[in-house]
């Protein structure tokens, strides 16, 4: 009862005029960003850090959430109608999707895949406005010992299971905490690793690598990546409220569901994130097709529309359960939204519901708005979305350099910052061009420093005894947690490269469909 009448509160304050505006502001761009081949929601709340300092954080953090929900929704218009996912979440709806449209029903794809968004992330925020509280009441229990351990099932399970090589994840969540500890150390007062340059005595602002890694780097890599000459975009005719027959809702509504349920947990544990979620849905949604409706997988069939776009809605809320309870990202975007927490000194975790309750739930209340508002940008206004498309790429990825370039002056108003941000940049290239994934090097870069205050917290009060990291039970039912979440990835990879395998061609590989 308590959390319903919280919420209610929250309600009250994101239903403000002003709130309204930043969420529709939020949601708009988060769409067009979404829309947009390439760019994802994590680039561009790091763009947009910067130049946000002067809202409130509460306004702050109702923008940021808007893009990160906008940018899921988003991507299922250029993956329907350019065969062209923006990111990996977004693969499985390219592949039915895309030839819906090209059969003439394109409409009827990008319709099922708004509907089905908004239905995911409405039941999913339900799940999330009641099922964290409680874990956040558990979460108060954990002391320095438990920490550690969440802080390694972080690390691990973020370095091994995000991108193809496990090896090159931990080597880039290394790289990550490397950074993580320039500068001085806060018991000892002693510089480190600043190779006596003054300017990085204070660290490497974390904002720093993050434009520099997922907008200076990533617009680098998929503009070295973008074929030459017109964007060919299939036309939408007719009007929206015509778009789905009887027989699209009839078989739609069950995939809606059933998605919701499949990605909001997987969303919830460091297990792969959305893009493990969607094909798990796409298999569930083939499997259990009957008749003529099966024989059009891999033709065109809806539910393949459908089940994964909300799987991909779902686990965008479930990934904020461990952001809000314990601190903990689990996606690349999840780490940006940390980091604009952390910037109005706020800090994610068991506390965070006592000491910014009206913040949370203003927050939560603000997802549920800006889900009715996406619903209304992706059906009436589609044709926007559309013409978004058709920007000059070269015009796209200069805009990007400038604003990162802006953002990082901006910090400190010394061109230093913009040196460094060029060498993340740069680096975030070669990353991107030898398969290492970003997203650890971002979690190791954030969590380093709370996992070192933690670890040295642990080891104080048991002098020195290093075997006090694992005889609490909670610390030890965590690591055991560990292994199953490893078991239960390792399963669910191994049918997500199935399903790729199975489904997409070798002459139309994926890394290819998404340069495009």
């Amino acid at each position: 009862m308590d959390n319903f009448i919280n919420l209610m509160n929250g309600f009250s304050v994101a239903m403000q005029p002003m709130y309204l505006l930043y969420a529709l502001g939020g949601v708009f761009i988060g769409t067009a960003i979404g829309v947009l081949p390439g760019i994802g929601p994590a680039m561009t709340i790091a763009l947009l850090m910067p130049i946000t300092y002067s809202l409130e954080p509460t306004a702050a953090i109702i923008v940021f959430a808007g893009i990160y929900y906008g940018g899921m929704y988003g991507g299922s218009t250029t993956s329907i109608l350019l065969n062209t996912p923006g990111e990996s979440a977004s693969i499985v709806t390219a592949l039915e999707g895309n030839k819906m449209a090209k059969a003439g029903r394109g409409a009827a794809a990008l319709a099922t895949a708004a509907l089905g968004s908004f239905v995911a992330g409405t039941l999913a925020t339900v799940l999330l406005s009641f099922l964290a509280p409680f874990v956040a009441e558990f979460a108060i229990q954990i002391g320095p010992v438990e920490y550690v351990a969440l802080m390694l099932v972080a690390f691990l399970t973020v370095g091994a299971l995000l991108g193809a090589s496990a090896l090159r994840g931990l080597a880039s969540l290394a790289l990550g905490l490397f950074i993580a500890l320039i500068g001085v150390d806060a018991l000892t007062g002693q510089q480190r690793y600043t190779f006596g340059n003054p300017f990085l005595a204070d660290g490497i602002d974390v904002v720093l690598v993050a434009v520099g890694l997922f907008a200076v780097g990533e617009a680098m890599y998929v503009a070295s990546r973008l074929r030459h000459g017109p964007v060919k975009v299939i036309p939408v005719t007719g009007g929206w409220t015509t778009w789905m027959k009887k027989d699209d809702w009839k078989r739609s509504w069950k995939p809606w569901l059933r998605g919701t349920f499949i990605g909001f947990p997987i969303g919830t544990i460091p297990a792969g994130g959305a893009d493990v979620a969607t094909f798990l849905s796409y298999a569930a949604e083939r499997r259990l097709a009957k008749g003529k409706n099966k024989k059009q997988f891999g033709k065109g069939a809806i539910e393949g529309v459908a089940g994964p776009e909300s799987a991909n809605n779902a686990a965008a809320a479930g990934v904020l359960v461990p952001l809000l309870t314990l601190g903990i990202p689990t996606t690349a975007t999840a780490a940006m939204m940390l980091v604009a927490f952390q910037r109005y000194q706020i800090q994610p975790g068991p506390l965070l519901f006592e000491t910014q309750g009206a913040l949370v739930w203003t927050l939560i209340a603000s997802l549920y708005v800006g889900n009715l508002m996406l619903l209304i940008l992706n059906l009436p206004l589609v044709g926007i979305w559309v013409k978004i498309l058709q920007i000059p790429r070269p015009y796209l990825y200069a805009g990007i350099l400038v604003f990162a370039g802006l953002g990082a002056f901006s910090l400190n108003f010394t061109p230093v910052d913009v040196g460094i941000l060029l060498v993340v940049g740069v680096l975030g290239f070669f990353m991107r061009r030898y398969g290492y994934p970003i997203a650890p090097m971002v979690v190791g870069l954030i969590l380093g420093p709370i996992f070192e205050n933690q670890l040295r917290r642990s080891l104080a009060i048991s002098q020195g005894d290093p075997t006090a990291l694992i005889a609490s039970p909670i610390a030890a039912t965590i690591y055991v947690s560990l292994i199953v979440i490893f078991a239960l990835s390792y399963w669910m990879k191994r049918r997500q490269r199935a399903m790729e395998s199975e489904r997409v061609s070798e002459d139309d590989p994926v890394d290819e469909r998404m340069a495009r």
